[in-house]
Parts: C-alpha cells; sequence; structure tokens
C-alpha cells in the first residue's frame, strides 16, 4: 500500500486499545483537527475495518492519514517473544516495522506493553552506546509534573544503565516538559552517600562526574518523591515498576475509603458535595490520560506505550507528545551527550572508582 505525503510520521496500532479500534480513530480525528502542525498519521490494522470508520469518522479524503493493512492482533495476555514470532502480521509488529524501514518515525500503541517493548527492542535496536531502552513514566507531584524512570524495562540494571536513563530523562524534561535546567534525583534509602546498594552506590559515583551534562542533585528518598523538589527520578526497572503500581494502588484504595467514609453519615455526605470541585481537581491532576502514555527511550525511532484502556482524549495526547518528541530532534541530542558519558564511564572505571 502506498502511505500518502509521509514525512516525520507517526504509526498507530489501531487495534490494540481496549475500548476498540472506533475509538483509536476518532482519537486520530481529534488531533488531525486540534494539534496544530501535526504531521501525517498510519492506522495500522485490518484494512477493511479501518477504511469504514474513517469514512464514518470523515476523514476519507484527509491527506495526512494513511492506513497499512496487518491481519493479526496480539491480545494483551500473549507473551512477548512468542507473540512476535506467531504474529508477524500483527497491527503491532507492521507499525513497528514503518519505524524500523524509516517510513514513519515513531509508533503508539496501546497493546501489549511487553510485546510493544521486546518488538521496539529487537526491531529498532538501541541508540549507539546505549546498552538498554527506559521506560518513563510522567507522574504528578506537589508543585509540578516529574518524570520517573525506569518504569519497568529494564529490572537488572547497572550502573551505566542508570546514567544512561539521567541522561535520556534530561533530554526529555527539556523537551516535553519544558524544564530548561532539570533537576535529577537518584532514588535510595537516605540522602546521605553512604547509604543505597552497590548499584545506588556505584551509579551516584558516576553521575557525580557528569559536570554540567545534567543537573545532578544527588540521591534522595522515598520521602521525597511526590514533594516536586526534582523534575527527573531515576532508578533501575524493578524498583519503579513497583513504585508505580503501588502509588496506583494506594490511590484507589484512599478513593474507596473516603467513599465509604462520607455515606456514613449526612453531614460528611453534604461536605463532600461542597468538596466536589476540590476532588475533580485532584482527579484531572493523577489523571493519566493527560500525558500521554510512557515513552520507551533509547532507541533508533520513537516509541510509546499508551495505556490500554485509552480512551481517544489520552490517546490524542499520546499523539501530540510524540509529534513534540520528533520535531524536536529528541533522539540527536540526548546521543550526543550519552557518548560524551560513555567516555567518563570508561575512564573511571580504568581508574578503579568503580568496579
Amino acid at each position: 500500500m502506498v502511505i500518502k505525503n509521509v514525512h516525520q510520521g507517526i504509526a498507530i496500532d489501531a487495534m490494540g486499545a481496549d475500548l476498540g479500534v472506533a475509538e483509536v480513530v476518532r482519537a486520530v480525528a481529534l488531533a488531525l483537527d486540534q494539534i496544530k502542525g501535526l504531521g501525517p498519521i498510519v492506522l495500522v490494522g485490518k484494512e477493511r475495518l479501518l477504511q469504514r470508520l474513517v469514512k464514518v469518522a470523515g476523514l476519507a479524503d484527509e491527506p495526512r492519514l494513511s492506513i497499512f493493512p496487518a491481519s493479526q492482533i496480539i491480545g494483551m495476555g500473549e507473551k512477548p517473544i512468542q507473540s512476535l514470532k506467531q504474529k508477524k502480521d500483527s497491527s503491532l509488529v507492521r507499525a513497528i516495522e514503518l519505524v524500523k524501514e524509516g517510513t514513519c518515525q515513531a509508533v503508539i500503541s496501546c497493546g501489549n506493553t511487553g510485546s510493544l517493548m521486546a518488538g521496539s527492542t529487537l526491531k529498532l535496536r538501541p541508540l549507539p552506546g546505549v546498552d538498554r531502552p527506559t521506560l518513563a513514566a510522567v507522574m504528578p507531584a506537589k508543585k509540578e509534573l516529574f518524570l520517573l524512570l525506569d518504569a519497568g524495562a529494564n529490572p537488572m540494571a547497572k550502573p551505566e544503565h542508570l546514567v544512561h536513563n539521567a541522561i535520556l530523562g534530561h533530554h526529555y524534561a527539556k523537551v516535553v516538559m519544558g524544564k530548561k535546567k532539570p533537576l535529577i534525583g537518584l532514588l535510595s534509602n537516605g540522602t546521605e552517600e553512604s547509604k543505597g546498594n552497590e548499584l545506588v552506590q556505584n551509579t551516584h559515583q558516576l553521575l557525580k562526574q557528569l559536570g554540567d551534562m545534567v543537573n545532578y542533585r544527588g540521591p534522595i528518598e522515598g520521602l521525597e518523591v511526590f514533594n516536586g523538589n526534582v523534575d527527573v527520578i531515576i532508578t533501575d526497572g524493578f524498583t519503579g515498576n513497583v513504585l508505580i503500581k503501588t502509588c496506583e494502588s494506594l490511590v484507589l484504595s484512599l478513593k474507596d475509603f473516603l467513599k465509604e467514609e462520607f455515606v456514613k453519615n449526612p453531614i460528611r455526605l453534604t461536605g463532600a458535595l461542597l468538596s466536589k470541585g476540590a476532588f475533580k481537581n485532584v482527579k484531572d491532576q493523577y489523571n493519566p490520560d493527560n500525558y500521554g502514555g510512557a515513552p520507551l527511550l533509547g532507541l533508533n525511532g520513537h516509541v510509546r506505550k499508551s495505556h490500554g484502556s485509552s480512551n481517544r482524549f489520552a490517546i490524542m495526547n499520546a499523539i501530540r507528545v510524540t509529534q513534540e518528541v520528533v520535531a524536536n530532534d529528541y533522539n540527536s541530542k540526548a546521543l550526543a551527550d550519552i557518548q560524551k558519558a560513555n567516555e567518563i564511564i570508561k575512564k573511571i572505571r580504568m581508574e578503579g572508582v568503580i568496579a
């Protein structure tokens, strides 16, 4: 199939969303209407279904929109490597391949997280000098948003991986979050240099040697995660993933607890109704739909994982943020600093400062 006028295009896995293909098409319609300067979009999935939905959405003659056929769908519960081998004509795999061959510069998927990360890593390969990609999560804090990485891509990290995370997070915070000089914190069990396991202590020594390449504050502890004093928090994928899922569980538990307490008597219920506006503001601030999903950073191409339950507004925000990353040449800027950091790491290891 000929894809129309693709330059800085975004490939979208149209088949992976829990809310269905129609919701993805509606998101694309919103994005094309509302995002200024948006480049081409390629919807990847079952061709006849997409053609019908695109027509219903009034996008049949939209010059920035194309459809690329894929006959298979990778389910949420499928094993990553097995699904990639058995479903080579899946929408997820074909979308990644459009980036690999240079037809598009970015891919967005609401589908199977493991398959997206494995497929992107295998097909796109890490940037030169980057050992492992990292999954970044934008999270709300007391003052402003902060970036947490790794959120689950690399649970068995080495110190140099966390240094790469710091650089990748630094540039992402500048490009997407508008931070001129993002402040970096390394997650530990205390702020003292003597605290932390071997990974944390060795990473701390490396980060101190980067100079003005990153604005490194030092180790931070769990009590500081949500106080807004840092813009980027660095950790390994195991710890980061546990932290995020614990926070999600806590929010849901507090929601249920407050609901139970408010309905116990009329006075509390009246107070809850009077506070409805405040609760809505808090809900909006913690709504992941606003943040455009989680980028997989450090690859030869831009990859973004949106939540499986993403609605049209969440997917539209994913398209908006991805457009910003592509337009600002994020990878080139990060790559230059990665290469400089690797020279510093090599020198420090030769000097025996860390093992």
